[in-house]
C-alpha cells in the first residue's frame, strides 16, 4: 500500500464526514489516484484494499449503499460507526450461518472451532 495514497484517502475522506456526505467509489478513486477508473472491477479492488487496510488500522471509514448510489465517508458520530459495525456484524453472522450449513455443522459447534482457532492465533 502506498503511503502517499493512504494519506490522500484520509485527507479526501476527512472532507466527507457523515453518511450524508458519502463520496462514490468512482469519485473517490479519482481523488486518490488522480485518474478516472478504467476498469471498475480492478480499480475498485485497489481502492477497497486501501480502505480495508486503513480500517484495520482503526480509521472509522464507513460505507453506504442504496438505490440512489452509495459511497464512503468518515463516521462523524458514534451512532454512524455503531450502525456500520452492526451491518458488518450482521453480514458476518449470515456468512457463518452459510458456512455451518455447507459443512452440515451446528452453528455453536462452528463457533467453538472458530473460538479455539482465534485463541491459538492470539497466543502465537
Amino acid at each position: 500500500m502506498s503511503a502517499e495514497h493512504e494519506l490522500k484517502l484520509i485527507k479526501v475522506l476527512g472532507q466527507h464526514p457523515g453518511k450524508n456526505r458519502a463520496l462514490g467509489a468512482g469519485a473517490l478513486y479519482q481523488a486518490v489516484y488522480g485518474l478516472p477508473w478504467r476498469d471498475k472491477i480492478r480499480d475498485t479492488r485497489k481502492l477497497r484494499k486501501l480502505i480495508t487496510d486503513l480500517r484495520n488500522e482503526g480509521y472509522p471509514i464507513c460505507s453506504t449503499s442504496g438505490a440512489e448510489g452509495g459511497g464512503y465517508y468518515l463516521a462523524s458520530a458514534g451512532s454512524e460507526l455503531d450502525d456500520h459495525c452492526r451491518r458488518i456484524h450482521a453480514r458476518a453472522m449470515r456468512l457463518l450461518v452459510m458456512e455451518s450449513r455447507l459443512r452440515k455443522m451446528a452453528l455453536p459447534e462452528l463457533m467453538g472451532q472458530i473460538s479455539t482457532a482465534l485463541a491459538r492465533a492470539m497466543n502465537a
